[in-house]
């Protein structure tokens, strides 16, 4: 099952962009959404507003890559950051048989690769900075870990 769905924003000043289609695309999507939006600390933000094109190392062709957040802080740090569960963030361990899902895997995460050295060096160029959060991070920063409720067969 898919969580995404829209979301409004209480502190339509802060977000960049079109505050009418904000999109999650995960439980934890939104709740940094909330965090960003309530954060006193956070003069701007933003999801998926910012353009990346880069290179895929999958297929060697040019895609666009939308970062999940843009966050500018009062002090003027800038932040661009993807959310990813842990287990996404780490290369699939080598296995002898090469079932379509570890194929699969294994091509998302050279994708997600691909995007994320765009990215470093996007926000590297602007004197930003690149971040993946994941769950650990999520609980780092006080944002509430939602898990989706298992259907019942």
């Amino acid at each position: 099952m898919a969580y995404k769905g829209k979301w409004k924003p209480k502190n339509a000043e802060k977000y960049e962009g079109n505050r009418f289609n904000v999109t999650y695309r995960s439980l934890w999507e939104r709740q940094a959404f909330k965090w960003c939006d309530e954060n006193s600390e956070i003069a701007r933000w933003s999801s998926e507003e910012l353009v990346i094109p880069y290179i895929s190392k999958t297929d060697g062709k040019q895609h666009k890559y939308y970062p999940d957040l843009k966050i500018t802080y009062n002090n003027g740090r800038t932040v661009i950051v993807e959310i990813k569960p842990k287990r996404q963030t780490v290369a699939p361990k080598t296995k002898a048989r090469k079932s379509p899902k570890y194929i699969k895997e294994v091509y998302a995460y050279g994708k997600n690769v691909s995007k994320w050295e765009y990215a470093e060096k996007y926000a590297n160029d602007r004197g930003w900075s690149f971040e993946i959060w994941t769950e650990d991070t999520l609980k780092r920063k006080g944002i509430k870990i939602i898990k989706p409720l298992k259907k019942h067969k």
